[in-house]
């Protein structure tokens, strides 16, 4: 796994930019701030809030955490 605080500070900006921040959207799905945080920053993988994340900025999650889905799998998530 990759950490990447860079993608995690432009995720928290993005979300801003659409009227969100980390505890809301964790509210949103029913996980606490510090799972959506852990997984936008790379220490832990969670499909579930990789596609939430993605969700709410308007991308896929192949988009948003290109190292994590390989071609085929990025194909098919929307």
């Amino acid at each position: 796994m990759t950490v990447d605080l860079a993608r995690h500070a432009d995720i928290r900006k993005r979300l801003s930019a659409v009227g969100l921040s980390i505890s809301a959207l964790a509210r949103e799905v029913g996980v606490a701030p510090e799972t959506i945080t852990i997984v936008s920053q790379g220490y832990r993988r969670s499909r579930r809030v990789e596609s939430e994340l993605a969700s709410a900025l308007g991308t896929t999650p192949a988009q948003l955490f290109p190292e994590r889905y390989t071609a085929e799998e990025g194909s098919t998530e929307e």
